[in-house]
């Protein structure tokens, strides 16, 4: 019998599988298809709906996204993976929780495409940037969102120098675990850097919400910065063959059984 524990384990496992399929996805037609990479996060999900039994993979990164948010939402309520309750782990917490909240956005535009066979107009986050901003202090918000998304892509770029992330890889990875993992963090960081910086000024100027990027739409904007875009579509293909080892050989914290109580222990 399947205890809540291994439930809890292959849910966030296919939560980086899926993780794997977007990121290796958006590096690739990135190099190789101008068309779709302009239409930024809907491109990602059109091209893999072409794949062969392309609607299934689809639902299955629908349960898989929800299921990486999930995880990255205990990390904020739980504190699963010991970051502690000091300002530093405060810190990463409250950055996993917005992790968790931009994978349920995937996972909703994923959804679409399963459903209906397209994800819409693709302004999505416009449209909820125009609603934040209509509310009282909403360009601050947004703002902050911006700033916060640089200091996330400053983590971003420490942990690809660091290999600080190889702690929570069981042994037996394969040996290039660290150097494809770095490549994946640090093109990571470029994109953040690019989104957050979209955010800022949409909340702190008046540049408008239009200008606000997602993570396709982010790529997109780099198509004429030369090696600069070729450098970070690589990277994060290889950030996608990253997830998919993590999908194998990432340390997910165990729920603790012992009592109903939302426990966990690492």
């Amino acid at each position: 019998m399947v205890d809540k524990s291994e439930k809890f384990s292959w849910l966030v496992r296919v939560g980086f599988f899926s993780r794997a399929i977007l990121y290796f996805v958006l590096g690739l037609i990135a190099l190789t298809s101008a068309g779709k990479i302009a239409e930024g996060t809907n491109g990602i999900f059109r091209a893999i709906q072409e794949f062969p039994a392309g609607t299934l993979v689809l639902w299955i990164m629908v349960v898989g996204l929800i299921a990486y948010a999930a995880f990255r939402f205990c990390s904020l309520l739980f504190d699963i993976e010991n970051n502690g309750s000091d300002t530093k782990g405060w810190g990463k917490r409250i950055g996993h929780a917005g992790s968790g909240v931009a994978h349920l956005a995937l996972a909703y535009s994923a959804f679409k495409f399963a459903t209906s066979g397209t994800g819409g107009s693709g302004d999505g986050a416009q449209e909820a940037a125009s609603g934040v901003l209509s509310i009282e202090f909403g360009g601050i918000v947004l703002g902050l969102l911006g700033v916060a998304l640089l200091v996330a892509a400053a983590h971003q770029g420490k942990k690809g120098w660091t290999g600080d992330f190889m702690h929570r890889i069981a042994g037996g990875a394969p040996s290039y675990t660290r150097q494809i993992g770095a490549a994946g963090f640090f093109a990571r960081a470029v994109v953040y850097v690019v989104i957050g910086w979209s955010l800022i000024k949409a909340g702190f100027t008046s540049a408008g919400t239009e200008q606000i990027k997602t993570l396709g739409d982010a790529v997109a904007s780099l198509a004429g910065q030369g090696f600069i875009f070729s450098l970070t579509a690589l990277g994060l293909m290889l950030f996608g063959l990253f997830s998919l080892i993590l999908a194998r050989y990432r340390i997910i914290p165990e729920v603790d059984a012992s009592s109903g109580l939302p426990k966990f222990r690492a």
